[in-house]
């Protein structure tokens, strides 16, 4: 069972399956940053993408390249829709924070709902065969999946990086992020900001749901499960840090894949509400060094 081979091969596994859980954890922790909204709704916008591709590549035949841009228009679409008649109708009417999470997540809802009613709850991929070649390299098996979404995962979190960084869109995120009202004096448009960074998480979302659906099966209800890691990781990251929500990200998938080595397999779904527990508890601002060891 702990046998060197197997310990590669999950580890690899683990982390190629983190890929998606990436890109989910940094749509959230961005609106979260930017916007502070717990943006449930990314769980509705993850259900219309992947049904979105999902009817264009199955449904009409449609070729992947055109389906993914099907499934990411209908995201951003309906994420703009929701910042431009949601969260800012609510801004306006200086609603409570509570008040804008019990909405995020009632959309949420409605939208597993609906997509139950037109979809069914069948398990459905964006492939008819989930199958993918692989090459052995060392003992350990390698996909073209797991290569193909470490790359477009990688291109993905370099363009973010480089437009926050290099832009002028992105430097005014940061600053409606520090302080909204103060960027509105320096002529910085706070709901433009929260715009795109609405804009951004619904693309990021989309190559999240097309990743997942090229290697595994979904159901409505299944995206606010997935939002739940993305959830912890934005917690145990510490909520504001993008790079910590991803790396959370990665440390949540390698734990749950590790974890068939001392639990049975029924018990794992249990463990990321768990996880959700004790980061709750311990970890409530993020995970940090302790002093001592920092001093060490």
């Amino acid at each position: 069972m702990f046998d060197l081979p197997i310990l590669l091969q999950i580890g690899w596994t683990s982390v190629a399956t983190s890929t998606y859980y990436v890109l989910f954890a940094l749509a959230f922790a961005l609106t979260l940053k930017v916007a502070q909204v717990w943006n449930f709704v990314q769980a509705g916008t993850m259900g219309l993408a992947f049904y979105a591709m999902f009817a264009a590549m199955l449904g009409w035949g449609w070729p992947h390249p055109a389906g993914f841009v099907f499934g990411l228009a209908i995201a951003i679409a309906v994420s703009m829709a929701v910042e431009v008649w949601g969260y800012r109708v609510l801004r306006r009417r200086r609603s409570s924070p509570l008040l804008l999470f019990i909405f995020a997540i009632v959309v949420a809802e409605f939208v597993a709902y609906l997509l139950s009613l037109l979809f069914g709850t069948e398990p459905q991929s964006l492939t008819k065969s989930l199958a993918s070649e692989v090459h052995l390299v060392g003992g350990v098996a390698i996909s073209s999946w797991d290569l193909n979404a470490l790359a477009l995962t990688a291109a993905a979190c370099a363009a973010l990086f480089a437009f926050l960084r290099f832009t002028r869109q992105g430097q005014f995120l940061y600053a409606v992020a520090d302080n909204g009202e103060l960027a509105e004096l320096y002529g910085i448009s706070a709901n433009r900001a929260y715009l795109i960074a609405m804009v951004i998480a619904a693309t990021l979302v989309s190559v999240g749901v097309y990743l997942y659906g090229t290697r595994a099966s979904m159901i409505p209800s299944a995206p606010l499960e997935l939002m739940l890691l993305a959830v912890i990781a934005t917690i145990l990251g510490g909520i504001g840090s993008l790079l910590g929500a991803g790396l959370a990200a990665v440390f949540l998938s390698v734990l749950q894949s590790a974890s068939i080595l001392v639990i049975p397999s029924q018990w794992q779904s249990s463990l990321t509400y768990l996880v959700l527990f004790v980061v709750i508890l311990f970890f409530p601002t993020g995970f940090r060094v302790p002093a001592w060891l920092r001093r060490g």
